[in-house]
C-alpha cells in the first residue's frame, strides 16, 4: 500500500513467556479454589496479576518496533510514537544479582524512559540496543 510506511524491525514478547504467564494464571486459580482464607485472596490476586500480565500479552505483543521515522512503544498504557530526534539516549543496563545476570534496554525519551527485557523482546537487549544505534540516524 502505497503511503503506509511498515516499521523496519518489531520486537515481541515470545509464545513461551505468554504461555508461562497464562499457566501461573491457572495453577493460582486453582489454588485460589482449594485453598482456605488467607491462600484464597492471595491466589486470587496473584491470578488477576497473571491474567492483566496474559491479557496485555495477548492484546499487544509488539512492545517496541522502529522505523526510520522513529520507535512505537506499545505497552499497558497504549501505543507511543517517539521520533529518532527525541530519542535522547539509548542503552543496556545490567546488574549483577545472586550470580544472574539481569540486562534492560533503557530508551530515554525526555521526560520518559521506557525499559525492556529479554522477555519484552524475544531477542538479546544488547542486540536489540545494536541495532537501534544502527537506524538511529
Amino acid at each position: 500500500m502505497a503511503g503506509v510506511e511498515e516499521p523496519r524491525h518489531e520486537w515481541r514478547v515470545p509464545r513461551g513467556i505468554v504461555a508461562l504467564k497464562g499457566t501461573g494464571m491457572v495453577l493460582c486459580g486453582v489454588l485460589a479454589l482449594v485453598g482456605d482464607g488467607a491462600q484464597l485472596f492471595l491466589a486470587g490476586v496473584a491470578t488477576l496479576g497473571f491474567g492483566l500480565l496474559t491479557g496485555r500479552d495477548l492484546v499487544a505483543p509488539v512492545r517496541l518496533a522502529a522505523g526510520e521515522d522513529g520507535l512505537v512503544v506499545t505497552g499497558l498504557s497504549g501505543r507511543e510514537r517517539i521520533s529518532w530526534n527525541d530519542v535522547d539516549r539509548i542503552r543496556v543496563d545490567s546488574h549483577r544479582r545472586y550470580g544472574l545476570t539481569f540486562e534492560l534496554l533503557e530508551i530515554d525519551a525526555g521526560e520518559q524512559i521506557h525499559l525492556f527485557s529479554r522477555f519484552d523482546l524475544g531477542e538479546p537487549v544488547v542486540d536489540v540496543a545494536e541495532t537501534l544505534m544502527r537506524m538511529r540516524p
